[in-house]
């Protein structure tokens, strides 16, 4: 019997790239999520975890590789008909007036033009912009153009009504204000719509609004876990209550899944497809000093406020942090590891003794580019020679990002040189101890990469 409650769900979704022989790069793996009346549903993890991209398919602009999508329990095909989506972008024609921005979705599915008038300028007056209905895009601020597209969203009057992270795009004040008066116009249905999709980035918004929490890894995108929140409207952020989903939400997000808990790589088996986060040694180093000069302990929600980031900037400073063995991650909170310790508190050159042990023997990468130039005749590779491995596992984009990752880390380590100008990646001097050891760690691996 179908589920009368559940408007749209994904079953088993995957969605790949690429052809077959190993050159696939995954985005989604076996992805399962239900969309129910009533209610509200955060997807939430950081970027690259495949957020978008299960919005698109849900919505049908993006077919699914694998699985099923299905609307009131039946295949989708095409474009979802009860799905409308707010972008971050705020993707208004700058040519044409507020008006004629939110009653375009109407006039395109064949409605007398009269009508659509009278539906957009009710809209408009709903969403808080009454008086600007002649305007052009260019005479409006940022909040005002997402209000529009909140309009043009939401005069289509669908069933679900999705939102791509519409609120990071604007200052926070701005931020706070739309976002309270959207949840004012839901918790007092006076939206048509029936259910809420939020993708985000933001730890504390999707606790502030949703009624469930799915959590998302990433590489490739899968569900970590899934919270339903019973907190009351208004929700209060100071709250106890509160602030122990944050911590816990934290604590799944900063989970370390590439390596074993001691950190040290894992099997070869299990360790080609490690996804280092991109971050510069500049603010890893500086997240290290701060938590030693606190301690050697600190909350991670307390982090993102004292530091002015977001979820989404902290986290993969916490993933470095722990894939390097510098810290672990404890219910909500993280603290430094004895290596931690001594690389905060030592001088330059101690520092970078700490970190080419740590470095050669966690990051895959690196020993793998180590292995390769060793071998190769003048100790010196092309950059593209890694690049093609890596694009067998990620986009080009991302490929991209994990070498310039790798290469910044492998510098500071003075493991190996880098000519930025000629592409290449070069030995100076004859192996240390670490570089040993990464070696020994990768021998037997078959070809360099």
């Amino acid at each position: 019997m179908p589920n009368r409650n559940i408007i749209l769900e994904a079953r088993d979704v995957s969605k790949w790239y690429g052809e077959g022989g190993g050159q696939q790069v995954v985005v989604l793996n076996r992805m399962n999520l239900a969309i129910r009346e009533g209610q509200i549903t955060a997807l939430l993890g950081a970027s690259g975890s495949g957020k978008t991209t299960l919005l698109r398919i849900l919505a049908g602009l993006s077919p699914a590789s694998d699985g099923q999508v299905l609307y009131h329990d039946q295949p989708l095909t095409g474009v979802n008909p009860g799905v409308s989506i707010v972008f971050q972008s705020f993707a208004l024609f700058p040519w044409l007036s507020v008006v004629e921005n939110v009653e375009i979705g109407l006039l395109a599915r064949g409605m007398e033009r009269r009508q659509a008038r009278e539906k957009a300028v009710a809209a408009i007056d709903m969403i808080g912009l009454d008086g600007f209905e002649d305007a052009r895009p260019r005479e409006l601020s940022g909040g005002m153009k997402q209000r529009v597209g909140f309009a043009r969203a939401l005069v289509m009057e669908p069933e679900v009504l999705c939102m791509d992270e519409p609120f990071s795009g604007l200052d926070v004040l701005t931020a706070e204000n739309l976002r309270g008066e959207l949840m004012d116009l839901w918790h007092e249905r006076k939206l048509s719509t029936k259910a809420l999709l939020a993708i985000t980035h933001n730890i504390e918004e999707a606790v502030w609004m949703a009624d469930r929490v799915v959590l998302l890894w990433g590489n490739p995108g899968r569900v970590a876990d899934t919270l339903e929140i019973s907190l009351s409207h208004p929700r209060d952020r100071k709250s106890p209550e509160f602030r122990r989903i944050v911590d816990r939400i934290y604590t799944i997000l900063a989970r370390p899944s590439e390596i074993e808990s001691q950190g040290r790589i894992r099997p070869l088996a299990l360790r080609r497809f490690q996804k280092l986060p991109h971050v510069r040694m500049g603010a890893l180093t500086g997240l290290l000093e701060l938590l030693l000069d606190r301690g050697g302990r600190e909350d991670i929600y307390a982090l993102e406020g004292d530091l002015g980031l977001e979820a989404d900037e902290l986290l993969p400073l916490t993933e470095a942090a722990t894939v390097l063995g510098f810290a672990q991650v404890q219910e909500g909170d993280i603290r430094l590891t004895e290596m931690g310790r001594q690389f905060a508190d030592g001088d330059i050159q101690e520092r970078k003794q700490v970190f080419q042990e740590a470095v050669a023997s966690t990051v895959v990468l690196v020993g793998q580019i180590l292995n390769a130039l060793h071998q190769a005749p003048r100790r010196a590779m092309n950059e593209e020679f890694f690049m093609e491995f890596l694009e067998h596992h990620f986009t080009e984009e991302e490929a991209w990002r994990q070498l310039e990752t790798a290469v910044d880390w492998g510098r500071y380590a003075e493991l190996f040189a880098y000519d930025e100008q000629a592409g290449q990646l070069y030995l100076e001097d004859e192996p240390s101890e670490p570089e040993r050891d990464a070696l020994d760690a990768n021998d037997g691996a078959g070809p360099p990469l």
